[in-house]
């Protein structure tokens, strides 16, 4: 994959979901140059993030230099997408983008209750027209990717990138996911390498912050053994003398599977473990030694003694 000017897109992306909410202009600035002098040129955002203000500010900073950068953004975050809904989001996105063309653009979630062809015929139309140069999809399960495919074949266009949650405690995208993607050429863009804070080593020796006093991410991160898989990262961080932050991110880049994680923070400090990752070469001991903090998934079949 390439920018308009021919520059290949970072494996690495930046999350955006922070700018306009905890990240106010100023930090946003930073954290935008920050991953620009790293090398990454591949910034992910949505019209559900901060009322809007993520992809404001997101197009007011990347409007310099667009043809270096590639912008993805998402429609159909609410979960509903029916024609005129994600019709009037994307029209959003691309005003506030400031952008007659993005990138990539994902459908957020999927929506049980709209018919797969009324969605994707918009986004037909979309890809047709030039307003959207790639598609994918985020929070899918495996068959609903492959139907989306599928279905976008039929109408003239693909579906390329997928964009799961994957981190050292949030293994499930093994099973399905990353195998299909290996076999089937999908570009896997995993959200939250950080476990929402929890693999930053920040809430050790108890739950606290947002794992504690956000619903989503208490009931998502509660588990004491996701706590217990912490500890020791933050052990194993202390003995080879890298941040926790930095071999978590580096751990969900390692999977042959995944292209590059979306990588995201409130400030540049904050920011700064995780880009270190992008150079960090994990070995296999030390991967493996990470790896088995956590309870690997079952095989699909469930057939563990099958399981290597």
């Amino acid at each position: 994959m390439r920018t308009i000017s021919g520059k290949d897109v970072s494996r690495f992306s930046f999350g955006t979901m922070q700018f306009g909410g905890k990240a106010g202009e100023g930090d946003s600035a930073e954290m935008y140059a920050a991953c620009r002098e790293t090398g990454i040129n591949f910034f992910d955002t949505a019209n559900a993030y901060t009322d809007g203000q993520s992809e404001t500010i997101l197009g007011r900073l990347a409007a310099a230099e667009r043809d270096d950068v590639f912008i993805a953004t998402k429609c159909a975050g609410t979960v509903v997408a029916k024609p005129e809904k994600i019709r009037a989001e994307f029209d959003q996105s691309r005003a506030r983008l400031g952008m007659e063309t993005v990138d990539l653009l994902y459908l957020h979630r999927w929506d049980p209750d709209t018919p797969l062809e009324d969605t994707y015929a918009v986004v037909a139309d979309w890809v047709k027209s030039g307003a959207v140069r790639h598609v994918g999809v985020s929070n899918y399960s495996a068959w609903q990717i492959m139907k989306a495919r599928h279905l976008a074949q039929s109408m003239g266009f693909d579906v390329h990138f997928i964009q799961p949650m994957y981190n050292l405690v949030k293994r499930q995208v093994e099973v399905e996911i990353l195998p299909m993607a290996i076999s089937e050429g999908f570009a896997v863009c995993p959200y939250s390498p950080l476990g929402g804070g929890l693999l930053t080593g920040k809430y050790a020796g108890g739950k606290g912050g947002r794992l504690k006093d956000d619903p989503m991410y208490e009931k998502r991160y509660g588990q004491d053994w996701m706590y217990t898989a912490a500890e020791g990262l933050g052990r194993i961080a202390d003995k080879v003398g890298v941040s926790s932050a930095t071999l978590a991110v580096a751990w969900a880049a390692r999977h042959k599977g995944v292209y590059g994680p979306i990588i995201s923070a409130r400030s540049a400090e904050q920011l700064a473990p995780s880009l270190a990752a992008v150079t960090y070469q994990l070995d296999d001991a030390l991967y493996d030694e990470m790896s088995a903090l956590s309870p690997a998934p079952p095989p699909a079949t469930d057939r563990l003694e099958e399981a290597g």
